[in-house]
């Protein structure tokens, strides 16, 4: 089997988002589950709701949008548990190659992202998200 490729080496790849200036904030973090499992749990709506934001927000499965095609919108509404306080979260898919990346861009302010999926090859996945608030459109 094929070693899988770092997050650097999926940076340094030619043609690659982060070659376009993403990396201005990565996380990692590795699931024990398959590589299409995890990419599923980020573009189905009812999964999603499950995991996205921090202890002490929920993610109401009514503000969930997802359209997983270059194109299609992105977006939900985190509330905070304690005071109620709603962020918004509006974002334009840039290109989605399953089970492999999904990129998309903030409609505010214009932040780029990628979230990569390696599979591990032992039934865990590594999913790196990189940020680049610098350059808006960065993955355009």
């Amino acid at each position: 089997m094929a070693k899988p490729a770092t997050a650097d080496e999926y940076g340094a790849a030619p043609g690659n988002p982060r070659e376009s200036g993403l990396g201005d904030l990565l996380h990692t973090r590795v699931f024990n589950a398959p590589r299409e499992m995890v990419f599923r749990a980020f573009i189905e709506p009812d999964q999603f709701v499950r995991f996205w934001g921090p202890a002490g927000t929920t993610v109401a499965p009514s503000s969930v949008t997802i359209e997983p095609w270059a194109g299609g919108r992105f977006e939900s509404t985190l509330v905070t548990d304690a005071d109620a306080v709603e962020y918004p979260m509006k974002c334009t898919f840039i290109a989605v190659v399953e089970p492999e990346l999904l990129s998309y861009a903030d409609s505010a302010s214009g932040a780029a992202s990628s979230m990569v999926f390696t599979d591990l090859g032992d039934g865990r996945t590594r999913a790196s998200v990189f940020h680049d608030s610098r350059r808006p459109s960065a993955l355009a």
